[in-house]
């Protein structure tokens, strides 16, 4: 058996996406059906769109996500039809190197559903990130459902999908930012802000936003920047040096994924100091340093995958310290959009006001 849904596609690189039906097939072994809620528009989509991950086209676009598991398939005992679930794309396989070595948040055998789905004439879609949300339902590995409070907002919940956990998690697991700590964010978007949270719940005591967009700036500002910086009208490393003292900041992270902006980072931070990249950067990107000063300046460059996050830790913590009015998750909703306006919201990432559209279903 299987069910037919709507659902976004992207045909081909650099095309209009546009709405299809989709076949989901009944779920098998290790398998969930979950009828969507929510979905929010990541730039990760927009790379899938552009050929910029791969060119296995069609996908099925969408992954920051929440909804409700309807049906599961054989041996899957961890959720059960009804459950509120977060998405995520690390289905922890519990038994790689990296899992036996009590690592799971680096787990490197994460699992998607075994079957596909597809367009009625058959043809195979390649869901994003192994997810593929923009539809009524998706078929995921169940180990990809995260069970989380039901009385949140699934608009909000979905968010922790994707980008707001890269963002929170750059600053807490990967940068592990401490209490007292400087704290530079370059990038100042859906992530970039998660980070700026991410610094503030860790105690940072200066955390400055950099971008090139005053409207950024300003939501960077309400999000819990203490100082913003334009780059393009201020030299972003010594400005951040002189809010620091002239030493530069303890912790910079990189939320745009470019080779200049790497390189600010890089040079914005204090002696010993760590650099965290949780920006994506397209194939073609290349980056070059001196070498002397990788030694000379000594600390830490890290990418921070995912936000380094463990789905099944991070997820009900964070969505519980939104609950208790903590964290402002909600803050990160710009707007909520029907299935059909995902290309409109594609166009909309580039006029600088928009931190996240959802689809709601």
């Amino acid at each position: 058996m299987s069910q037919q849904v709507q659902g976004v596609i992207a045909p081909g690189k650099n095309q209009p996406v546009r709405v299809e039906t989709i076949v989901v097939p009944d779920p098998g072994p290790g398998e969930a059906v979950v009828r969507i809620q929510a979905c929010g528009v990541c730039h990760t989509d927009l790379h899938y769109k552009q050929g910029g991950i791969n060119d296995d086209f069609p996908f099925l676009l969408g992954h920051e996500a929440s909804g409700i598991v309807e049906s599961v398939g054989e041996g899957v005992t961890d959720v059960t039809p009804g459950d509120f679930v977060i998405l995520n794309w690390r289905a922890v396989c519990g038994s790689c190197r990296s899992c036996l070595r009590g690592r799971p948040q680096y787990c490197f055998n994460t699992h998607n559903a075994k079957q596909k789905m597809t367009l009625l004439d058959g043809t195979e879609l390649s869901p994003a990130l192994g997810i593929g949300a923009f539809a009524e339902k998706t078929l995921v590995a169940a180990g990809q459902c995260t069970k989380v409070d039901p009385s949140v907002s699934p608009a909000v919940a979905g968010l922790l999908g994707c980008g707001v956990m890269a963002g929170i998690g750059a600053a807490i697991n990967t940068g592990n930012v401490g209490r007292g700590d400087s704290v530079a964010v370059i990038g100042c978007g859906g992530v970039g802000d998660a980070a700026i949270v991410g610094a503030k719940l860790a105690g940072a005591a200066r955390i400055v936003a950099v971008d090139i967009d005053d409207r950024k700036l300003a939501t960077a500002k309400a999000m819990g920047a203490t100082h913003t910086v334009n780059s393009r009208t201020q030299d972003a490393v010594e400005t951040i040096r002189e809010l620091t003292g002239g030493n530069g900041a303890d912790v910079v992270i990189e939320a745009v994924g470019r080779p200049e902006t790497y390189k600010q980072a890089f040079y914005a931070r204090d002696l010993a100091g760590t650099v965290v990249l949780v920006g994506v950067p397209t194939p073609e990107m290349t980056l070059e340093l001196p070498l002397l000063d990788v030694f000379g300046r000594g600390g830490a460059l890290k990418s921070s995958w995912y936000g380094d996050c463990l789905p099944s830790r991070d997820f009900p913590m964070l969505i519980d310290l939104h609950q208790q009015g903590r964290i402002d998750l909600g803050a990160f909703v710009t707007e909520t959009i029907a299935l059909d306006e995902v290309e409109k919201a594609f166009e909309r990432m580039h006029e600088g006001d928009v931190l996240r559209s959802v689809v709601e279903f």
